[in-house]
């Protein structure tokens, strides 16, 4: 699914059940967004991929081969901000 169509759709949906579950809003949102930005770089929807497959002139293939690395570290850190909510939640509890 498109990453704004899939926002609009979802959000509204999820965040009442989020909430209940006791999650933070803000957390939430982050996560949904980095989400959405790794199948956003991902194949079959992949937009970046074929803005830099046109740019650079190669294959699909071939692009979707050299951005695994990238993928692989967004899905890390991906896990790393779902599962220590301080990370993103820091500046927002800082500034009130």
């Amino acid at each position: 699914m498109e990453t704004v169509a899939g926002i609009i759709l979802l959000a509204p949906i999820l965040v009442p059940v989020v909430m209940q579950m006791g999650m933070d809003p803000v957390h939430f949102g982050i996560v949904m967004i980095m989400a959405s930005m790794i199948g956003f770089a991902t194949p079959p929807v992949g937009d970046n991929l074929n803005v830099a497959s046109a740019i650079s002139g190669l294959s699909i293939e071939k692009v979707s081969i050299a951005a695994l690395p990238f993928v692989a570290a967004l899905i890390a850190i991906l896990f790393l901000v779902a599962y220590v909510p301080q990370i993103s939640l820091f500046l927002p509890n800082w500034l009130g």
